[in-house]
């Protein structure tokens, strides 16, 4: 790899990394958060001209920062109605980004206090539709392309990208700023705000696209964004599920990953490699949401479920019984096709491939889930358990096709070409 693509890869990975601090900062100073994630772009853009010349920055996420925040800055100077602006917000504003423009940034972890949480609470704000919260969270604290985004909600393109530049038009002509609600106000959004951190993580357990099969930098965000709000909300049992949820299938990255950098499913993992001390952490979590309610939400369920894997010691001694009993509970509250591909996951091993296979092939001729790499991964390793390899072969080399993940696409066409071990641990997470 040339020095030039190395900086680009540079820029690509900090930009992931740091581009919801970026963004937060910035919207702090305009005001603005549609405005602010374009600014928080704009840095971008010109680090991926610039890096790959001069080579990349010490401290590469405070240049960012810096960068993103002197175009906000300029952007003020050149507003004509800077005054009024001025004027509205009060003196003691106006000092504040008097003193912005005079000092030297330097950016500190502390100095960020929760403006993540706050930027995440603005692009989950209740003027927005369900689609466009969650397309705006991904792209603003993941950091992924609009492509990225695309991927992760199975939508086209277009569609997200216009979904985007309407929710950041909303924002602004309502003058939303970043804020944590509370009361009332903090419960109507709390369900948005839990769906957005869940699919971040997913994008950083199982990665879109990219030659990583794993973000770290994304796990970790999402579940620091989940302690943070187990704090915001004690009596919500959903937000510690979410948390339970995210911590185990956090605690099996070390096994997941071979030293080739290919994926290690689920059955085949070392699991002695598991991070026992996250694992024991989750389990608390659940028990606490199982004590607020004895009403299991969607994310409790998922964690229960999740549960069952981590309680066993061995492949061999997953509860797939209970498992499949779970999920037939999670699709009466949120009936959808990825939890019943899920549902047929877990049966193939409960009862016998071909019941699964009955279940999945009920998807396919529902026309349910076309695009999605899973459904033919799935149906492909269930074929492969009944001995019909040669359909097999067939189901996952579209799956290959279907997929953007480098690492994924590699496993997918290694089973194409002559079969592989059983794949539980790709099978799809509910939504």
């Amino acid at each position: 790899m040339s020095d030039p693509d190395r900086a680009r890869r540079t820029v690509e990975a900090v930009w992931r990394m740091e581009a919801a601090k970026v963004t937060a900062v910035v919207a702090r100073l305009v005001g603005d958060v549609g405005l602010a994630e374009d600014l928080a772009q704009d840095a971008f853009v010109q680090a991926l001209e610039q890096w790959p010349r001069d080579g990349v920055p010490d401290g590469p996420g405070a240049w960012l920062t810096a960068t993103a925040r002197r175009r906000a800055i300029d952007r003020i100077r050149r507003d004509v109605n800077l005054a009024d602006k001025l004027q509205q917000l009060g003196h003691a504003e106006q000092l504040r980004v008097a003193a912005l423009a005079e000092s030297e940034f330097d950016l500190a972890l502390e100095d960020l206090k929760d403006d993540v949480l706050a930027l995440i609470f603005a692009a989950c704000h209740p003027q927005l539709s369900a689609e466009s919260r969650i397309a705006l969270t991904l792209r603003m604290i993941g950091g992924l392309t609009t492509r990225e985004v695309a991927r992760a909600l199975l939508a086209p393109e277009k569609t997200v990208g216009q979904r985007i530049s309407r929710a950041k038009r909303t924002l602004a002509a309502d003058g939303v700023t970043l804020a944590i609600p509370s009361g009332e106000e903090l419960d109507r959004r709390l369900a948005s705000v839990l769906e957005a951190v869940y699919l971040i993580f997913n994008e950083g357990y199982a990665a879109t696209s990219g030659r990583d099969w794993v973000r770290g930098d994304l796990m970790e965000e999402a579940i620091r964004l989940g302690r943070v709000l187990t704090a915001l909300a004690p009596a919500e049992p959903e937000v510690f599920g979410l948390l339970a949820l995210m911590e185990i299938q956090a605690s099996r990255t070390r096994a997941r990953i071979a030293p080739d950098g290919s994926p290690v499913l689920l059955l085949d993992q070392d699991r002695t490699r598991w991070d026992w001390t996250l694992i024991r952490h989750a389990l608390a979590a659940l028990a606490r949401a199982s004590q607020l309610s004895g009403i299991r939400g969607p994310y409790v369920l998922q964690a229960e479920i999740a549960a069952c894997h981590a309680r066993a010691s061995r492949a061999d001694e997953t509860d797939w019984a209970r498992i499949v009993a779970l999920y037939e509970e999670l699709g009466r509250i949120v009936p959808s096709p990825v939890i019943d591909l899920n549902r047929a996951v877990a049966l193939s091993y409960a009862a016998e491939p071909a019941a699964a296979l009955a279940v999945v092939d009920a998807l396919v001729e529902a026309g349910a889930l076309t695009d999605y790499h899973l459904l033919p991964s799935v149906r492909g390793d269930l074929l492969e358990r009944l001995g019909r390899r040669a359909e097999a072969r067939a189901e996952f080399a579209r799956a290959a096709e279907l997929t953007e993940n480098e690492a994924e696409r590699a496993l997918l066409l290694r089973r194409a070409a002559s079969g592989s071990p059983r794949d539980v641990s790709r099978a799809p997470q509910p939504r």
